[in-house]
């Protein structure tokens, strides 16, 4: 589906791909360590076999996403965006997107001045698109987010 003001979710897609393809490698830290972390554990090692991030993975270890230091965010970031644009047009909510628009709208420098300006260009278009998308159950976040951080003139930038 095509919305008004940016590219349809198919393309959007292709740009994230090709926008993050340096990022793609195996993290420094696991979202599964993160989330470790977040519960005062020790954060376990990467492992392919257990750190696959489909859907489930990002559902069970979205509160690893605060802990992630900014190369192994950027490195989830894609994955995350993906996981939302994959359950937009079914209106899901999704407590990984959650966090995901969170991590967005925080004002960390640290993570968000470490993406290239390809990388901040279509974090953007994912926001517009989360925020005007008429099946989106994110726009009130999608749109703080923008405000926050992304759009001109936002407030922390």
């Amino acid at each position: 589906m095509t919305h008004e003001h940016g590219p349809d979710v198919e393309t959007l897609k292709a740009r994230i791909d090709a926008a993050f393809d340096a990022d793609a490698g195996p993290p420094a830290m696991s979202l599964r360590a993160g989330n470790a972390l977040d519960d005062y554990a020790t954060p376990p090692s990467w492992d392919a076999a257990l750190d696959t991030a489909d859907a489930a993975y990002l559902e069970c270890n979205f509160w690893g996403l605060s802990h992630l230091d900014p190369a192994s965010w950027r490195h989830y970031l894609p994955i995350f965006m993906r996981h939302a644009l994959n359950q937009i047009e079914t209106g899901a909510t999704s407590s990984a997107v959650d966090a995901l628009l969170f991590s967005l709208g925080s004002p960390d420098a640290s993570r968000l001045g470490s993406l290239s300006p390809g990388q901040q260009a279509v974090v953007s278009q994912f926001l517009d698109l989360l925020a005007l998308h008429p099946r989106s159950s994110w726009a009130d976040e999608a749109t703080t987010a923008l405000a926050w951080y992304w759009a001109p003139g936002a407030t922390y930038r």
